[in-house]
This record gives C-alpha cells, structure tokens and sequence, in this order.
C-alpha cells in the first residue's frame, strides 16, 4: 500500500475516532486507572453526593409489583464509586439491587452486591443514574465552510484535522433542529447519538425516575466554537483520539430530553435534596466545637458541588417514568 493511500485511511469522523479511542482496544476507559485518574466528578468531589442520591431513590415511593427489587442503575459507572457510596448512605434495610453500567471489567474488590454489566437491565423499577456518561457518547463534529455549508470534520490520530463530505440525512435534519450552523468557521457537535442513547437508557425502567447530570448546555446558548476538548492526568489537553486521554464534548441536553423531562441546575437539584452549601452557625463553635468543624467541613463540600462557575452549573435532565 503506497504512503497517499494509507494517509487516507487515517481520516475518519470524530464519532468513530473516538469510539475506538476510548472504548476500543487498549482505549482510554478501559485502562486500569478508570476515569478517576484523569479528572474529578462530583462523585469524586465529596460523599454529600452520593447521599443526596440516596436521598433521591427513597423519595422516589414507588409501590406496587416490582418494589421490593427497587433497582439503582448507575450509567457510565466508572469503578463502581458512586454506587458504593450510595449503598453506604441508604438506610439499614433498604431494598435494592444496584447495578453498575460499565464497559471496563469489574474491579477487584467492589461491594457483592453491585451487579456488574455492559447494558442496563431492561424492565426494572427504580432510579436509573448517568453522572458525566452522555458527554461520553461520541458524537461527529460538524464545521460550516467558507459557504455556510456545514461538513463533517474528520480528524487523524495525531489529531489532525480537515473538512469532509456535507453533513447530511438525520444529522443534518439534527443540526437543523438543535445546532444550526450559518457563518463559516462554526462548529457543532451532532448530538443525535446521545439523544439516541438516552432514550434507551430510559426506555429500560418500567417505572421510576431517569436523570442524567453532565456539562450542558441548551439552545438559547450554544457554543460557536463547540467544547470538543481532552483531559489526561487532571489537565485539559488537546483532543487526540489515540487513546492517550479522555475525548468529551458537552452535551445538548435539551435534545436529548423526552416529552414530560425537567432541566435543572445541579445547584438547584442538590438543594431540593439538603444541600445548600450554608455554614453552621457560630453558635455551634461554642456549644459543640467537634459538631461545628464537622458541620463547617460539610458545608465546604456541599458548597463546591453547588458552586456558580463550576460543578454546580452542571445540567440535570430529570425524566420521570410512570
């Protein structure tokens, strides 16, 4: 095969670069460290939140058949960190079966009593939850030309990009309808996979509540430029789909959402579950000091999930199912 042809077959579309970059082979998800060892979810930010998910599934009052096998769905579960936290946090007693959706092999170690899989469990009831998985989903990236034409981007593995074909068919109908491209230069990330996997994911619970947290943003304020970017080790680096770091893209949330769905701040919904980020009065200092320094502790924590300019402007699409 001569140098011309074997360059271009380098070049393909961003979704497909980057399914294989991070769930093929050697990628980037399934590599020991997990997700964790490159960068920091709410999950990871504190123990308040996997408490206020507790909070959340028993609140959720479900009754009739199927509840006394209440599920806990974790979407995107990493090593299975916010689970235990959750099953930490329930009350004694509590009845659940907790799975852990997760293309990686199951950790050595985890809680027996999370369940381990590759796709959610179809016609359970219950709290089905996708913490920072959609901005996973990869998605083809499209650019308006010098003519307004929106087109592909293709990219290589050195990350190397260029211009393809025009976008066409339900990805174009999608940027049409979502992310309409118009000056030359703009860039959009076509959401259709996400809204594709979202559906299935809630299309899995018979009844109970669906949400998916992540960076979002919605119609009224796009991205001109889109937010393709990467993270390796704690930093954002350059997007390179060799499997040498994580590959994300904000998510279209509001495309995503089914009919009946509700978008939130995370800084409203952890509110609405007890966390406010308000530190304890001073009175306490007095009156119980060790109560107070926890109390102060706590309300750090609960202030950076719900901080302006951070993980508290994160979207949170709530779907109920009924």
């Amino acid at each position: 095969m001569d140098d011309v042809t074997e360059v271009t077959r380098q070049w393909r579309g961003w979704q497909e670069a980057a399914q294989a970059a991070l769930y093929g082979p050697g990628g980037f998800y399934l590599q020991p460290e997990g997700p964790a060892g490159h960068f920091r979810t709410s999950v990871h930010a504190s123990p308040l939140f996997a408490s206020a998910v507790a909070r959340l599934l028993t609140s959720l009052g479900l009754d009739g058949p199927g509840v006394d096998d209440m599920a806990l769905v974790d979407v995107g579960a990493g090593r299975g960190e916010l689970l235990t936290g959750v099953l930490a946090a329930l009350p004694s007693g509590f009845p659940v079966r907790a799975y852990a959706v997760e293309q990686a092999p199951r950790p050595a170690g985890l809680d027996p009593r999370i369940e381990w899989c590759a796709e959610p469990p179809s016609g359970v009831s219950g709290l089905l939850f996708a913490n920072e998985w959609l901005d996973n989903v990869p998605v083809d990236v499209a650019e308006a030309d010098p003519n307004g034409v929106a087109r592909y981007v293709l990219v290589r593995p050195d990350g190397t990009e260029r211009l393809g074909s025009p976008v066409d068919g339900a990805d174009a109908r999608w940027l049409a309808r979502w992310w309409p491209l118009t000056e030359p230069g703009t860039r959009a990330e076509i959401g259709r996979p996400r809204d594709e996997a979202w559906a299935s994911a809630v299309g899995t619970l018979r009844a109970g509540l669906a949400v998916a947290v992540d960076y979002a943003h919605t119609a009224r304020s796009r991205p001109p430029f889109g937010t393709l970017t990467g993270f390796r080790a704690g930093r954002e680096v350059r997007p390179v789909p060799d499997g040498s770091c994580d590959i994300t893209a904000h998510v279209a949330l509001d495309a995503c959402a089914l009919p009946g769905a509700e978008l939130r701040t995370q800084r409203e919904a952890l509110r609405d579950l007890g966390l406010t980020g308000e530190r304890p009065p001073l009175s306490l200092a007095s009156s119980d000091p060790t109560a107070y320094v926890r109390a102060l502790a706590s309300a750090s924590e609960a202030a950076e999930l719900t901080a302006r300019g951070g993980l508290g402007d994160f979207g949170w699409l709530v779907q109920r199912i009924r």
